[in-house]
């Protein structure tokens, strides 16, 4: 099915003069503090979505927010990673994602505040998505209940987090879902691709300046002066089922084209989705967009699908497979 809506033409317009010039003019004064601390409050103003509750969380070392449809039962939780390249984003950003993924899946969330650059290193971020994996087991959740999903750089910290389980010897996840993941920090092969040019929001220049910067902030936290782990880059095996979604025009197209492959290459149940002509994470504009809401959509269908087959009562369905959505 060739094309895309109206509605997501004129957003795709109105982000290439608005949004990605703002990133262009931070990747040449890339000041991050003011970042993280004005763009998740502005969020603040979002209304909640409605049927939807949601309530702060204290994990060891950040907040969480518990949110819940109110048709949503007990049976699937999602552990939510945000998105913001490590360096802003937050809770009242994603609320209404998180909201939307709650209500189609009949599923509550656990979206994590995780901590940011520059203060703090990547591998913080990981320790609070381990952090809030534990406090879903502390509270009677099986690890067959619980799906790992995140968006963009949340995506980068979801497959970790489900690769650090494995070395703290916790039980694997019922399934991953990233949403225009981030899954190479190294930026050379995303800006010699079609897509970085195509690309409505993220500046090639935006992904020069994140890699910079977290060269010096591992170096300054005191790990290794080069870049941390990609997943692309990791062993793996014993992942259980992911589902990526990405759009066609998205900078990041390259990196979920990667990871998919890497993710088959390791005998991992896999779906790659890309949505024809749509953003980086697109997935945030379906208070406007039918391709969003019905990309939401797609993921419940993988929360249901692999929390009920891990439990013996169903299968997943679209697996191992590579679709061309329009």
């Amino acid at each position: 099915m060739p094309g895309n809506s109206i509605q997501s033409k004129l957003l795709t317009r109105t982000l290439r003069v608005t949004v990605k010039p703002a990133l262009g003019v931070w990747a040449r004064i890339p000041s991050t503090n003011w970042a993280a601390r004005v763009v998740d409050q502005a969020a603040r103003l979002l209304p909640a979505l409605d049927g939807v509750g949601h309530r702060r969380v204290r994990l060891p070392d950040c907040d969480a927010e518990w949110i819940q449809a109110h048709n949503a039962d007990l049976h699937s939780v999602v552990l939510y990673l945000h998105g913001g390249g490590f360096l802003t984003g937050g809770l009242n950003t994603h609320r209404r994602l998180a909201s939307r993924i709650s209500q189609a899946a009949d599923a509550s969330v656990l979206s994590v505040d995780y901590r940011l650059m520059p203060t703090h290193a990547i591998g913080d971020a990981v320790a609070d998505g381990i952090s809030g994996y534990r406090w879903l087991l502390a509270r009677g959740f099986a690890s067959t209940q619980i799906v790992i999903a995140g968006d963009s750089a949340g995506g980068y910290l979801a497959f970790m987090v489900a690769l650090a389980l494995a070395d703290l010897e916790l039980p694997r996840p019922a399934g991953l879902v990233a949403l225009s993941p981030l899954t190479d920090l190294d930026p050379t092969v995303k800006l010699r691709h079609p897509a970085s040019a195509q690309c409505p929001i993220l500046p090639g220049s935006a992904l020069v300046a994140l890699t910079a910067l977290t060269v010096r902030v591992e170096h300054r936290t005191g790990g290794e002066s080069g870049l941390p782990v990609s997943p692309v880059d990791a062993d793996l095996r014993g992942l259980p089922p992911v589902l990526l979604q990405v759009g066609s025009k998205d900078l990041l197209y390259p990196d979920a084209r990667l990871m998919f492959e890497c993710l088959t290459d390791a005998g991992v149940p896999a779906a790659l989705e890309v949505w024809d002509g749509q953003f980086h994470v697109f997935h945030v504009a379906a208070d406007l967009l039918p391709e969003a809401r019905r990309a939401i959509e797609g993921v419940a269908k993988f929360i249901r699908a692999v929390t009920a087959v891990r439990s013996g009562v169903s299968d997943t369905g679209g697996l191992a497979s590579d679709r061309e959505i329009a």
